[in-house]
């Protein structure tokens, strides 16, 4: 079952790295991983991801996607980089692509701006993604369903009912 994943950090820790990683990753295993960016990122050129570590690879533009592709499953997996940039919109297009097509989607940016507000791709994504960050690791998309956690059932409180289960409370 293919997911939507949001990986998210501060600036300069490595996510446009890793990115580029993970689809160097995808091409050892012979599967095809398909790097997208957001028109709106030209830091790099117009079709260049490059790492401040020096990585770089070739990439299309979000609004450059072939859907056809997609459709016939020519990718394994799609990875885009500056998520943060995305609009509802266009994270909205990768919940189909994970849930009519079944192809995962990893997705690598920032979480907040300096003032702590959500940028509006990292908003989608955390609501309708899997994501993982600096400290939180939470499921919230599978299988096509939003599900909505509660604060108290996040993995410390299943840690603490799974000990008072062992204590017999």
């Amino acid at each position: 079952m293919a997911k939507l994943y949001y990986r998210y950090g501060a600036m300069s820790s490595s996510k446009t790295a890793n990115a580029i990683m993970v689809k160097h990753n995808y091409a050892e295993r012979g599967q095809k991983a398909l790097l997208v960016k957001p028109r709106v990122d030209l830091r790099d050129g117009l079709h260049t991801m490059k790492s401040r570590s020096g990585l770089c690879e070739e990439c299309v533009l979000f609004d450059e996607i072939d859907i056809d592709a997609v459709r016939a499953h020519e990718y394994d997996c799609i990875i885009v980089d500056e998520a943060q940039f995305l609009t509802k919109q266009e994270v909205l297009f990768l919940t189909d692509v994970v849930d009519l097509y079944n192809v995962p989607v990893i997705c690598y940016g920032l979480r907040a701006d300096f003032s702590g507000s959500f940028f509006p791709g990292s908003q989608w994504l955390m609501a309708w993604g899997y994501h993982r960050g600096d400290q939180d690791h939470l499921l919230v998309r599978a299988q096509g369903h939003l599900q909505r956690p509660s604060r108290r059932e996040g993995r410390h409180h299943q840690s603490r009912r799974a000990g008072r289960a062992r204590r017999g409370r």
